[in-house]
């Protein structure tokens, strides 16, 4: 039975007998966003149903609808619904799946970084319209990668929901590809020499991911990165040498095309990195 009191109302209103079971299996069933198939699948009603008790229950505050098609419960000791926010990590990463939490939000995560950055990044494989935006009052920057790239991913734990993120050698891949995702590249120079002074460097894995993702630009931003840093091994800026193609890279990509070369790694320096030693 859905026809009861339609009203909006702040608080959530009573509720019927058959209506609270129905949302206790959606409780017991989904801790993070679900969507209209995924609750006709565990409620085992029809889609006209389902269709229409969602939004009900969603309009007297017992449900949230975070996206279209998208909802998610909202905990029972919520004393106002329509304020309570879930973590933005779990619905970005339902809203975006197949996908993963990235750049400066991964640098955080893992330490690599003390500054706070208020959108999350986040990869996806889906062909989506808009790049950036808001959900749920948390801006987010999406950025789409090929399935192919969908490696060197770890699992965190957010309201007891597994989200996939960037690993810290893969997070370093990412913001060498893309610098701009992890804040520019003068804060990426700060996150790499966060990671090669911390417990999660490790030279292998790092370069096996830069091989497997295919751009062979970051080997070129790397080396000069970690020579100027005094970071990595000689045998870290050894393979990135060999690695290097011929051509000339920017060490902004997104930045201008003049700057002088840097011959030995083959970067365009359109943007000034002398760190202060």
């Amino acid at each position: 039975m859905i026809r009861e009191n339609t009203r909006v109302n702040a608080n959530p209103r009573g509720i019927s007998r058959e209506n609270r079971k129905l949302l206790t299996i959606l409780h017991r069933n989904f801790p993070g966003p679900f969507s209209i198939a995924e609750a006709i699948d565990v409620l085992k009603l029809d889609y006209d149903r389902v269709a229409r008790l969602l939004p009900y229950l969603a309009s007297q505050g017992w449900l949230k609808r975070v996206r279209q098609g998208l909802y998610t419960v909202v905990p029972l000791e919520a004393a106002s619904p329509d304020q309570w926010v879930k973590d933005p990590w779990a619905l970005f990463s339902r809203v975006f799946q197949p996908g993963y939490i990235g750049g400066w939000s991964a640098c955080h995560h893992w330490g690599l970084t003390d500054q706070l950055f208020r959108a999350v990044v986040i990869y996806t494989t889906k062909s989506i319209r808009e790049r950036e935006g808001s959900i749920d009052g948390t801006p987010y920057i999406a950025h789409v990668i090929g399935s192919s790239r969908l490696f060197g991913l770890s699992k965190a734990w957010r309201e007891e929901i597994p989200v996939s993120i960037s690993d810290p050698s893969r997070t370093i891949v990412d913001v060498l590809d893309t610098p701009a995702l992890g804040g520019g590249i003068r804060h990426v120079g700060e996150v790499i020499e966060s990671y090669f002074r911390s417990d999660h460097a490790n030279e292998e894995v790092l370069l096996q991911y830069i091989e497997q993702f295919g751009n062979r630009a970051i080997y070129k931003r790397l080396g000069l990165m970690a020579e100027r840093l005094h970071v990595g091994s000689d045998r870290l800026l050894e393979a990135c040498r060999e690695r290097i193609s011929r051509g000339p890279a920017k060490l902004d990509p997104d930045g201008s095309d003049r700057g002088p070369l840097n011959r030995t790694w083959r970067v365009v320096e359109n943007v000034k990195f002398s760190p202060e030693r």
